[in-house]
Order: C-alpha cells, then structure tokens, then sequence
C-alpha cells in the first residue's frame, strides 16, 4: 500500500537519515517542509518520491500546503523551547485540520513520561508536546530510544579522555545506560512511519539489545571490551557518587544559569542512570525486523581510536 510521508525540518542531520531510509521503500512519497530546499541534498531532492516545500515552523498556511494529503507526519525540529513547543502545537493543529491520522513527534529520547516538568528540564517540551497531542484527533506517536550512544564518547559528557586513555564515571559505574545508535533511531522511525497502526508511544533499545552485560561503557567491566577492541585497557576515574552529581549539576545552573553548557550534560548523564528514565523490558526492537541493532562493539570497530571523540554528532545541527 502506497504511503506519503510527511517531515517536517527536513534538512536536518536526523531527518536526513530518516530519507535516506524511507527512499529504500518503493511505495512512499515523501513531502519535504524546510525553510531553504536548497539545504537539502541533490541526491535526495531530486528524487522522484520527494516533494518539497518551503516556509517557516508558524507559516500556518505554507504548513497547511505541505500537510494535505500526507498520511503521517514526522517532525525533526530540533531547537529552543518555542520551536519545540508551540511549533509543533501549531503543526499538531494543522494536523488535525488536514486529518493527518499519526503525528509522530520529535522526541527520540529516555522515557521522559516519568519524569516531572523540570527535573530534566531539556526535555520539558516534550512532556507538553505529548500532553497536547493526547488532545487532538491525530494520534501522536512518541518514540523513546534511550540515549543517543555517539555523544558518550564526546567532550560533551567528559567520559573519555583520550589524552589520559581513561574513562570517568558517575556512581557506581555499572548503572544501565540504554541506548540507540543515531542510525538505528532513523531506520526505527521510518518502519514506523510506514506502520499505519503504530500509534502511542514505541520504545527502541537497540545497542543494549540484545546483549546480556547492561552498562559495558563507561562501567568497570569496560576496559575490557576497549581492550579488545583497540588494544588498550583504560584507567577508570571515579567522578563520584549520584548524590555528587546531583548537587554538582544544581550548583553549576544555579551559580551562572545563562551558561547552559556548563551544566546540561550533568543533567542528561545524572537522569540517563539514576534508572527514573529506563525504558525496560517492554520494547519494541522485535516488531521491525528490518531494524538491525548495532552492539557496542560493533560501534566502536567503525572508528578508529583517534576518531573516537570526532563520532558524536552536533547537537544543534
């Protein structure tokens, strides 16, 4: 059965991905919506299932064009908190206007429904965002997959030095740290898409999955595994404990909040492993076959050493 795919911030990283794996089916159109089409990659903009549209996320009429006739619409803003939010409130609306049946809205994260507005507070718009979808006749899809695995090995988190060849930890070290690789995210998303009755929220945990060890890195156990991989066994430095980084991320915000990256990481690493956000056992993986999980090994032979650092992706791109 044929299938038009709506994305909205199609020239985004992730939605790039996303493309490049919907265009491996035959039997979907794709509706692009950017505000520069030129942006997007000749090899994808010249292909015969994509059509593009341009305006900005409050041109409401420019959304309405781009928004009839798609049978789910995927959204890939990534930005502050009025794109986040009121963006997609607006293209949830017209959604529903143009009687789009799924939303699928731009989450991709750790299970931020249990979690309080503010705890970890990047995440707010998406606690708004899913609570407004609940309200409309489009049904809103959230797909959660962890944490995005790249962004470990990065000074972002400050996890791997390779200078010392060490590896820092929060608390114990062993604390489970699901995730998924960017990649898998993508080819998730997109067998969801073209899944007419995947609805509500879907949980992916593809580079745990399916391996029986829970935090091979950064954990006490993961020397190890780098040692087999690259040939070099790291030292492992503790930071301190849970209580530590808690104190030390509220401390950082409260002292120079203005200086969001000073913090933010603390943030993301204390909810990703003090277990409130754990997606659990109750996954989706099997239901895309498709979908091959990449293990942490298997990411770690695709870059050499030296590379490591380079692999995350940027967060604002």
């Amino acid at each position: 059965m044929a299938i038009t795919v709506g994305i909205a911030g199609f020239t985004g990283k992730f939605a790039k991905r996303l493309v490049s794996h919907l265009l491996k089916r035959h039997n979907v159109s794709i509706r692009g919506y950017c505000r520069d089409p030129s942006k997007a990659p000749e090899t994808i903009s010249s292909s015969a299932q994509v059509t593009l549209f341009e305006g900005d996320a409050f041109n409401k009429d420019a959304l309405t064009v781009f928004a009839k006739g798609c049978d789910v619409i995927v959204c890939c803003y990534l930005g502050d908190d009025k794109l986040m939010v009121d963006g997609q409130k607006m293209l949830i609306d017209v959604c529903d206007e143009c009687e789009v049946p799924r939303y699928i809205a731009s989450d991709w994260a750790l299970d931020y429904t249990k979690l309080k507005l503010g705890e970890l507070f990047p995440k707010d718009p998406m606690i708004h965002v899913k609570a407004y979808a609940g309200t409309k006749k489009v049904q809103g899809v959230h797909i959660l997959i962890g944490g995005f695995m790249k962004p470990i090995f990065s000074p972002f988190f400050n996890i791997y030095d390779p200078q010392s060849q060490a590896l820092r930890f929060w608390s114990s070290g062993d604390e489970i740290m699901e995730g998924t690789t960017y990649n898998n995210a993508a080819e998730f998303t997109a067998a969801v898409a073209v899944d007419q009755k995947a609805t509500g929220i879907l949980k992916c945990n593809f580079f745990q999955y399916p391996e029986s060890s829970v935090a091979e890195l950064p954990s006490k156990n993961s020397p190890l595994l780098f040692e087999k991989v690259y040939g070099i066994k790291p030292t492992l430095e503790s930071n301190g404990s849970l209580d530590d980084l808690y104190k030390l991320m509220h401390v950082k915000r409260e002292k120079i909040p203005e200086d969001i990256y000073s913090y933010i990481s603390l943030f993301f690493y204390y909810y990703w492993i003090n277990g409130q956000t754990l997606l659990g056992k109750d996954l989706h993986n099997d239901r895309y076959a498709e979908v091959k999980p990449v293990s942490w090994a298997n990411f770690m032979t695709q870059w050499p050493l030296k590379a490591l650092p380079t692999s995350f992706f940027a967060l604002n791109a």
